[in-house]
């Protein structure tokens, strides 16, 4: 069960920090935002009057605050987007040089993307690998397997595998394992290829 987000909370800590940074003489290195036009003629509309002085500095203070609780904001959601920038990094890393050979298919065999490894099995450039069905890697005969499996797995969302051989292009023939797990959409399988004897 997830723990509600104590909103409140949130903003405290927030104006605490900026209320921190402003009396340390310290404030996000950004300066993002900018104090508004009627913001200042309010300000100096205060100011000119003696008994609204304390109107305008408590005015000015809660501008100031605000200021840095802008940027304190624009800092946090630059550095998340930094972080969500190099986690995605590491994956796409890991997914096009993993030792297996990995694809994103339709249900039909269809190659919608492939990994490094994907490409150097089948023996085609990583460029042509894309669009092609895996029926034109695979001998016909087992073709019907794959494809049961992959309608299998898009229908029930579970996980399957199964044994092909590879195509007469191929010499000498060699036995692939087919291992998929739906994808995020039911229309994207995720299909792992390897051959068994190579898998330890």
């Amino acid at each position: 069960m997830s723990t509600p987000i104590d909103q409140p909370s949130i903003y405290k800590k927030l104006r605490d920090k900026a209320e921190a940074q402003l009396r340390a003489g310290t404030s996000p290195s950004g300066g993002h935002g900018t104090m508004g036009v009627d913001a200042l003629r309010l300000l100096h509309r205060l100011s000119s009057n003696p008994e609204k002085a304390d109107d305008a500095l408590k005015f000015l203070h809660e501008l100031q605050v605000h200021q840095v609780e802008l940027d304190l904001q624009h800092e946090e959601i630059a550095a998340n987007e930094q972080t969500l920038a190099d986690d995605l990094g590491l994956y796409e890393t890991l997914y096009e040089c993993a030792p297996f050979a990995y694809c994103v298919v339709d249900p039909e065999s269809c190659v919608i993307h492939g990994n490094i490894a994907a490409a150097e099995l089948f023996g085609v450039p990583r460029a042509h690998l894309e669009g092609q069905h895996l029926d034109a890697f695979l001998n016909p005969r087992d073709l019907p397997k794959l494809l049961s499996l992959l309608a299998t797995v898009a229908r029930d969302g579970s996980r399957g595998s199964c044994l092909a051989e590879t195509g007469r292009d191929t010499q000498p023939p060699r036995q692939l394992q087919f291992q998929a797990t739906p994808g995020p959409e039911r229309e994207q399988l995720l299909l792992v290829c390897y051959e068994p004897g190579n898998a330890q």
